[in-house]
Protein backbone atom coordinates (compact mmCIF):
# COMPACT_ATOMS: atom_id res chain seq x y z
CA UNK A 1 0.00 0.00 0.00
CA UNK A 2 1.78 3.40 -0.87
CA UNK A 3 1.37 6.34 1.24
CA UNK A 4 -1.47 8.20 -0.95
CA UNK A 5 -3.44 5.14 -0.14
CA UNK A 6 -3.07 4.74 3.22
CA UNK A 7 -3.70 8.87 3.63
CA UNK A 8 -7.11 7.62 1.62
CA UNK A 9 -8.40 4.88 3.62
CA UNK A 10 -7.84 6.90 6.82
CA UNK A 11 -9.64 10.13 5.28
CA UNK A 12 -12.50 7.32 4.47
CA UNK A 13 -12.74 6.19 7.81
CA UNK A 14 -12.79 9.68 9.16
CA UNK A 15 -15.82 10.03 6.79
CA UNK A 16 -17.42 6.77 8.10
CA UNK A 17 -17.02 8.49 11.58
CA UNK A 18 -18.47 12.20 10.36
CA UNK A 19 -21.55 10.44 9.24
CA UNK A 20 -22.14 8.68 12.38
CA UNK A 21 -23.45 11.88 13.89
CA UNK A 22 -26.68 12.31 16.03
CA UNK A 23 -28.14 15.54 15.72
CA UNK A 24 -29.39 17.29 18.47
CA UNK A 25 -30.55 21.06 19.67
CA UNK A 26 -29.02 22.87 22.31
CA UNK A 27 -32.12 24.34 24.17
CA UNK A 28 -29.95 27.08 25.44
CA UNK A 29 -29.49 28.79 22.41
CA UNK A 30 -31.81 26.45 19.75
CA UNK A 31 -28.66 25.44 17.66
CA UNK A 32 -28.68 22.61 16.13
CA UNK A 33 -25.36 20.38 16.98
CA UNK A 34 -23.57 16.72 16.51
CA UNK A 35 -22.68 13.98 18.63
CA UNK A 36 -20.61 12.43 17.06
CA UNK A 37 -20.11 7.74 17.75
CA UNK A 38 -16.76 7.53 15.75
CA UNK A 39 -14.98 4.23 15.23
CA UNK A 40 -11.76 5.92 14.20
CA UNK A 41 -11.23 9.27 14.94
CA UNK A 42 -12.54 12.14 17.42
CA UNK A 43 -14.45 13.68 15.34
CA UNK A 44 -15.81 16.66 17.55
CA UNK A 45 -12.08 17.21 18.62
CA UNK A 46 -10.42 17.12 14.95
CA UNK A 47 -13.77 19.75 14.11
CA UNK A 48 -13.40 21.78 16.80
CA UNK A 49 -9.71 22.52 15.90
CA UNK A 50 -9.98 22.84 12.61
CA UNK A 51 -13.45 24.60 12.56
CA UNK A 52 -11.61 27.56 10.95
CA UNK A 53 -11.37 25.26 7.44
CA UNK A 54 -15.02 25.30 7.37
CA UNK A 55 -16.01 28.61 8.50
CA UNK A 56 -13.37 29.99 5.69
CA UNK A 57 -14.78 27.68 2.90
CA UNK A 58 -18.74 28.24 4.15
CA UNK A 59 -19.62 24.73 4.55
CA UNK A 60 -21.87 23.19 6.59
CA UNK A 61 -20.72 21.19 9.37
CA UNK A 62 -23.73 18.89 9.48
CA UNK A 63 -23.56 18.21 5.25
CA UNK A 64 -19.67 17.65 4.79
CA UNK A 65 -18.82 15.46 1.99
CA UNK A 66 -15.97 12.91 1.35
CA UNK A 67 -13.63 16.01 -0.40
CA UNK A 68 -14.47 18.28 2.50
CA UNK A 69 -13.28 16.03 4.99
CA UNK A 70 -10.19 14.77 2.58
CA UNK A 71 -9.49 18.72 2.69
CA UNK A 72 -9.72 18.83 6.66
CA UNK A 73 -7.57 15.64 6.66
CA UNK A 74 -4.81 16.78 4.44
CA UNK A 75 -4.58 20.13 6.51
CA UNK A 76 -4.04 18.48 9.81
CA UNK A 77 -1.56 16.43 8.73
CA UNK A 78 0.34 18.79 7.10
CA UNK A 79 -1.06 20.04 4.27
CA UNK A 80 -2.58 22.87 2.84
CA UNK A 81 -5.30 20.57 0.72
CA UNK A 82 -5.70 17.17 -0.81
CA UNK A 83 -4.19 17.99 -3.80
CA UNK A 84 -0.63 18.71 -2.41
CA UNK A 85 -0.88 15.21 -0.39
CA UNK A 86 -1.77 13.49 -3.82
CA UNK A 87 1.36 15.27 -5.43
CA UNK A 88 3.66 15.30 -2.57
CA UNK A 89 7.02 14.00 -2.94
CA UNK A 90 7.92 10.52 -1.23
CA UNK A 91 9.59 12.51 1.46
CA UNK A 92 7.10 14.61 2.30
CA UNK A 93 4.33 11.48 2.44
CA UNK A 94 6.80 9.27 4.62
CA UNK A 95 7.35 12.55 7.13
CA UNK A 96 3.23 13.19 7.29
CA UNK A 97 3.01 9.23 7.80
CA UNK A 98 5.70 9.23 10.53
CA UNK A 99 3.72 12.04 12.00
CA UNK A 100 0.47 10.12 11.50
CA UNK A 101 1.23 7.05 13.29
CA UNK A 102 3.28 8.48 15.85
CA UNK A 103 0.76 11.43 17.18
CA UNK A 104 0.48 9.93 20.65
CA UNK A 105 3.91 10.72 21.08
CA UNK A 106 4.99 14.03 19.09
CA UNK A 107 1.20 15.70 18.43
CA UNK A 108 0.82 16.97 15.01
CA UNK A 109 0.12 20.13 16.84
CA UNK A 110 3.16 20.72 18.88
CA UNK A 111 5.26 19.29 16.08
CA UNK A 112 4.37 22.07 13.78
CA UNK A 113 5.04 24.52 16.81
CA UNK A 114 8.61 23.47 17.31
CA UNK A 115 9.91 23.84 13.44
CA UNK A 116 8.16 27.02 12.94
CA UNK A 117 10.27 28.09 16.29
CA UNK A 118 12.99 26.32 15.08
CA UNK A 119 13.16 28.16 11.73
CA UNK A 120 12.28 31.39 12.81
CA UNK A 121 14.96 30.65 15.89
CA UNK A 122 18.11 30.07 12.71
CA UNK A 123 16.60 32.40 10.09
CA UNK A 124 16.11 29.34 8.33
CA UNK A 125 13.31 27.37 5.61
CA UNK A 126 14.34 23.46 6.51
CA UNK A 127 13.54 21.12 3.72
CA UNK A 128 11.63 18.26 3.42
CA UNK A 129 14.82 16.03 3.99
CA UNK A 130 15.96 17.83 6.69
CA UNK A 131 12.41 17.44 8.74
CA UNK A 132 12.51 13.71 8.16
CA UNK A 133 15.85 13.29 9.73
CA UNK A 134 14.92 15.85 12.45
CA UNK A 135 11.43 13.95 13.17
CA UNK A 136 13.34 10.64 13.16
CA UNK A 137 16.00 11.87 15.47
CA UNK A 138 13.18 13.41 18.04
CA UNK A 139 11.27 9.83 17.27
CA UNK A 140 14.20 7.44 18.01
CA UNK A 141 15.00 9.63 21.41
CA UNK A 142 11.58 9.53 22.61
CA UNK A 143 11.42 8.07 26.10
CA UNK A 144 8.15 6.60 25.50
CA UNK A 145 6.29 8.80 27.15
CA UNK A 146 2.21 8.87 26.01
CA UNK A 147 1.16 12.26 25.27
CA UNK A 148 -2.74 10.88 24.45
CA UNK A 149 -3.02 14.08 22.39
CA UNK A 150 -4.13 11.78 19.45
CA UNK A 151 -7.19 12.24 17.00
CA UNK A 152 -7.49 8.30 16.77
CA UNK A 153 -9.31 6.41 19.18
CA UNK A 154 -7.25 3.29 19.73
CA UNK A 155 -7.92 0.41 21.32
CA UNK A 156 -8.09 0.77 25.18
CA UNK A 157 -6.55 4.07 25.06
CA UNK A 158 -7.29 6.82 27.72
CA UNK A 159 -8.60 9.87 26.23
CA UNK A 160 -7.39 13.38 27.72
CA UNK A 161 -9.88 16.07 28.06
CA UNK A 162 -9.28 18.80 25.87
CA UNK A 163 -9.98 21.12 29.19
CA UNK A 164 -7.27 19.10 30.93
CA UNK A 165 -4.21 21.65 32.18
CA UNK A 166 -0.88 20.83 30.03
CA UNK A 167 0.83 20.63 33.13
CA UNK A 168 -1.10 17.21 33.98
CA UNK A 169 -0.09 15.89 30.34
CA UNK A 170 3.89 14.30 29.95
CA UNK A 171 6.18 16.52 27.48
CA UNK A 172 7.59 14.76 25.38
CA UNK A 173 11.67 14.09 25.10
CA UNK A 174 11.31 15.98 21.74
CA UNK A 175 10.52 19.31 24.31
CA UNK A 176 13.45 18.92 26.47
CA UNK A 177 15.48 21.79 26.71
CA UNK A 178 19.02 22.68 27.29
CA UNK A 179 19.63 25.89 28.61
CA UNK A 180 22.91 26.17 29.75
CA UNK A 181 26.32 25.51 28.90
CA UNK A 182 28.66 23.31 29.02
CA UNK A 183 26.71 20.14 29.13
CA UNK A 184 25.71 18.10 31.87
CA UNK A 185 27.76 14.68 31.50
CA UNK A 186 24.63 12.32 30.44
CA UNK A 187 24.02 14.77 27.94
CA UNK A 188 27.54 15.16 26.82
CA UNK A 189 28.15 11.86 26.52
CA UNK A 190 25.20 11.19 24.32
CA UNK A 191 26.55 14.00 21.80
CA UNK A 192 29.76 12.29 22.01
CA UNK A 193 28.61 9.36 21.20
CA UNK A 194 26.07 10.85 18.00
CA UNK A 195 28.75 12.77 16.62
CA UNK A 196 31.31 9.78 16.39
CA UNK A 197 28.43 7.66 14.49
CA UNK A 198 27.59 10.05 12.46
CA UNK A 199 31.25 10.80 11.92
CA UNK A 200 31.92 7.34 10.71
CA UNK A 201 28.60 7.27 8.72
CA UNK A 202 30.08 10.15 6.55
CA UNK A 203 33.52 8.60 6.41
CA UNK A 204 31.93 5.80 4.54
CA UNK A 205 29.83 7.63 2.72
CA UNK A 206 32.58 9.88 1.14
CA UNK A 207 35.41 7.33 1.24
CA UNK A 208 38.59 9.81 1.83
CA UNK A 209 41.40 9.57 0.17
CA UNK A 210 43.82 9.31 3.82
CA UNK A 211 40.85 7.72 5.77
CA UNK A 212 42.75 7.35 8.36
CA UNK A 213 44.59 10.51 8.65
CA UNK A 214 41.27 11.91 8.52
CA UNK A 215 40.19 9.91 11.98
CA UNK A 216 43.37 11.13 13.60
CA UNK A 217 42.52 14.86 13.02
CA UNK A 218 38.37 14.35 14.39
CA UNK A 219 38.71 15.84 17.86
CA UNK A 220 34.75 14.83 18.59
CA UNK A 221 34.70 16.23 22.28
CA UNK A 222 36.54 19.47 20.96
CA UNK A 223 33.83 19.52 18.60
CA UNK A 224 31.01 18.91 20.67
CA UNK A 225 32.12 21.47 23.80
CA UNK A 226 32.25 23.93 20.89
CA UNK A 227 29.15 22.74 18.87
CA UNK A 228 26.51 24.93 20.54
CA UNK A 229 26.73 28.35 21.77
CA UNK A 230 24.73 30.55 24.19
CA UNK A 231 22.89 32.10 21.88
CA UNK A 232 21.04 29.36 20.13
CA UNK A 233 19.41 28.04 23.78
CA UNK A 234 17.84 27.52 25.39
CA UNK A 235 17.47 24.36 22.03
CA UNK A 236 15.54 21.19 22.09
CA UNK A 237 17.98 18.44 22.98
CA UNK A 238 16.93 15.87 20.43
CA UNK A 239 17.12 18.95 18.13
CA UNK A 240 19.86 20.04 18.83
CA UNK A 241 20.98 16.07 18.41
CA UNK A 242 19.44 16.70 14.57
CA UNK A 243 21.88 19.58 13.56
CA UNK A 244 24.86 17.00 13.90
CA UNK A 245 23.28 14.79 11.47
CA UNK A 246 22.58 17.88 8.87
CA UNK A 247 26.62 20.05 9.88
CA UNK A 248 29.17 17.07 10.64
CA UNK A 249 29.07 16.03 6.89
CA UNK A 250 31.07 19.62 6.20
CA UNK A 251 33.57 19.19 9.59
CA UNK A 252 34.50 15.73 8.04
CA UNK A 253 34.93 17.33 4.28
CA UNK A 254 37.25 19.58 5.88
CA UNK A 255 38.76 17.49 8.11
CA UNK A 256 39.66 15.50 5.02
CA UNK A 257 40.82 18.26 2.71
CA UNK A 258 43.25 19.02 5.52
CA UNK A 259 44.04 15.21 5.46
CA UNK A 260 45.01 15.31 1.58
CA UNK A 261 47.43 18.57 2.08
CA UNK A 262 49.04 17.27 5.12
CA UNK A 263 49.82 13.88 2.97
CA UNK A 264 50.84 15.67 -0.14
CA UNK A 265 53.07 17.79 1.80
CA UNK A 266 55.39 15.15 3.39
Amino acid sequence: MTHVEYFKRQAKNLFKDYKAKTPYIDKLDGSTYYKYDGKYFDVTWILDDYRFIIEECGWDEGNLSLMNIQHIFAYMIGFEKWADLVNASNVELELAKLRFDNQDKISLEEWDAHVNEQEFRLDAEFDPEFKLALFKRGLLNNDGSQLEQDYRLCKNQNRVSKNISSENIQTPSLNKQITSLPLNKEDRAEFIKTANNVFENVIERIEPNNTEVTRKLWDVENYIDNFLTKDMLPISRNYALSLIDAFLVHEVIGLATKADKMVKQG
